[in-house]
């Protein structure tokens, strides 16, 4: 069954190196974490403000990992409403949904105000420093000319990194991860535009716990 997962994986994103952790200077030059791979050490901010580790968090039950580029995003506004259709069949299959941007906390709280908070039933963490996007080898530099259009148009909603004030973006992707922390299946798209429709997510949902 992990073979077909694997094979399922390689069919559906278009990006498959292996990882590292470092800053690539474009997304065509991203190297994500692969299957059968253990997830990185890395420690994100929950919504509250408190620290979470992430290899603690998925052994409380088999996670899905988004990383999505924030909530000014509209692509990535409009997966995670597509994610919070199938959440019911998701939690039912015991999973749990963990979504991963780079905004800052007070942007995640505005996120969760915006879209009725109590409503929510996955959990959201502020990567601002971009540790897990670079960990999981899923982190670029954006062009300056783009960068410069994101902060002219969104200003503190981009989050940079500290001391170069470059603009620094996860690849979109979504990992199913076991509880002991092994990545079984992924899809990364350099194009952010394009994303996995929900209900392939559903079906290798299914297939990783068999």
């Amino acid at each position: 069954m992990k073979t077909y997962l694997i094979a399922l994986s390689a069919m559906l994103f278009s990006v498959k190196l292996s990882a590292a952790t470092v800053i690539a200077p474009a997304p065509e030059q991203v190297r994500p974490l692969l299957n059968g791979l253990a997830i990185p050490a890395v420690t994100l901010t929950g919504a509250d403000n408190k620290a979470v580790v992430l290899s603690e968090l998925v052994q409380q039950k088999p996670s899905i990992l988004v990383f999505y580029r924030g909530g000014w995003c509209p692509y990535c506004n409009a997966q995670l409403a597509a994610l919070r259709d199938i959440e019911p069949q998701l939690q039912k299959l015991g999973y749990q949904l963990i979504a991963i941007t780079p905004d800052s906390v007070a942007s995640i709280n505005k996120s969760l105000k915006d879209t009725g908070g109590g409503k929510l039933h996955y959990t959201l963490l502020s990567d601002a420093n971009f540790s897990a996007s670079s960990a999981f080898g899923l982190a670029y530099y954006l062009d300056d000319k783009t960068a410069a259009a994101y902060k002219g148009k969104l200003g503190s909603l981009i989050t940079t990194e500290a001391g170069t004030e470059k603009v620094v973006l996860p690849v979109p992707a979504v990992y199913i991860v076991n509880t002991r922390g092994e990545a079984l299946f992924n899809y990364v798209h350099i194009n952010f535009r394009t994303r996995l429709h929900s209900e392939l997510l559903l079906k290798a949902a299914e297939l990783a716990l068999q």
